[in-house]
């Protein structure tokens, strides 16, 4: 069996496209989607202002070590890509940065 490692990514796009519909629907839950409630979560959690310019989505991704934070930026940029065509938000420009949380250094202050 492979070595699972648990990675951090962070997908960043812009809005493209939106509805006045859409768009509303944003604006109205946009204070649930603030600095305040940013988290790191399997199934991911997105931020936005209302400017309506640009969002990011965090997620919490498990994969086989093998396959790099590579592999774990591209399952995240996927399920990003499929939340925001389920709720029928145009978006565009993903990218998206990973970090290996079992392979992080932490550098402890001494007393």
């Amino acid at each position: 069996m492979a070595t699972q490692h648990t990675y951090r990514v962070i997908v960043r796009g812009k809005w493209d496209g939106l509805t006045a519909e859409s768009r509303a629907h944003l604006l109205a839950e946009v204070a649930d989607h603030g600095l305040a409630q940013l988290q790191f979560t399997p199934e991911g959690s997105l931020a936005y202002d209302s400017a309506l310019h640009s969002f990011s989505y965090r997620f919490v991704i498990v994969s086989d070590a093998a396959d790099g934070e590579e592999m774990a930026a591209v399952l995240a940029e996927d399920k990003a890509e499929r939340a925001l065509k389920a709720a029928g938000l145009g978006y565009r420009e993903l990218r998206s940065t990973a970090t290996d949380m079992d392979t992080m250094k932490i550098n402890r202050k001494s007393r």
